[in-house]
């Protein structure tokens, strides 16, 4: 899987070199690239937004350096192009399956008040949220569509691992323990040292769903 991420501020994604999307790129099973959007700006001082016509509070990035920097990806006529922003549709883990099976994401990370209409209706495929509040910038969204993807991708994660976690069968994931085996005066769940794989399954199911009827009901819709 490639990602090219067209952003103002590349130093923000360092932390895609650590854990388990560190190792992923090691292995070469996902490509990250950064594509920072200033070096395309035209103005000496590397100015890349202007006032917004019509007024109002705030800058806009210009068409023509997002456009520029869009034009110098490799193949991007054959990416998906994502734009992270508030009024996009909602990520879930449905829609994370779905990007998955692209073979390279280009996310237009957005910034000040938003970037000129008119680039995003020439390259934008897709408008993607990851919730219902407003943040700086599209940096934090791109990283979490990076994140929540590439656990997809095939070598980054064991496939069991995929299967039992949260949202993956609509129902929250069941209560996790390791040792000691008595912590604080609480012990690990009889069952779960029983060595019997049935009940374990059978009680885990049944704690997947529990949990879901008290903290996300409206997954059970």
């Amino acid at each position: 899987m490639k990602f090219d991420v067209l952003t103002l501020f590349p130093e923000m994604f360092k932390s895609l070199d650590e854990s388990i999307i560190g190792r992923a790129k090691e292995k070469g099973l996902i490509e990250i690239n950064l594509i920072n959007i200033r070096d395309f700006s035209k103005d000496k001082h590397k100015k890349v937004d202007d006032t917004p016509y019509g007024g109002g509070a705030g800058m806009v990035i210009r068409p023509d350096v997002v456009y520029d920097a869009y034009s110098s990806i490799k193949d991007s006529k054959n990416a998906k192009v994502i734009f992270l922003s508030p009024q996009g549709k909602l990520l879930n883990q449905e829609k994370v399956k779905e990007l998955s099976k692209e073979e390279h994401l280009i996310l237009l990370c957005g910034h000040y008040e938003g970037i000129d209409q008119r680039v995003i209706d020439e390259i934008v495929d897709e408008e993607i949220s990851i919730g219902d509040y407003v943040l700086t910038g599209g940096e934090l969204p791109a990283m979490v569509v990076i994140d929540s993807v590439s656990r997809y991708i095939d070598g980054v994660l064991s496939n069991e691992s995929i299967e039992e976690e949260s949202f993956s069968n609509n129902l929250l994931e069941y209560p996790q323990y390791t040792r000691p085996e008595e912590f604080n005066g609480k012990k690990v769940p009889e069952v779960l040292v029983s060595g019997h794989h049935e009940n374990i399954k059978k009680w885990r199911d049944e704690k997947s769903l529990e949990i879901t009827k008290i903290k996300r009901p409206d997954l059970l819709k």
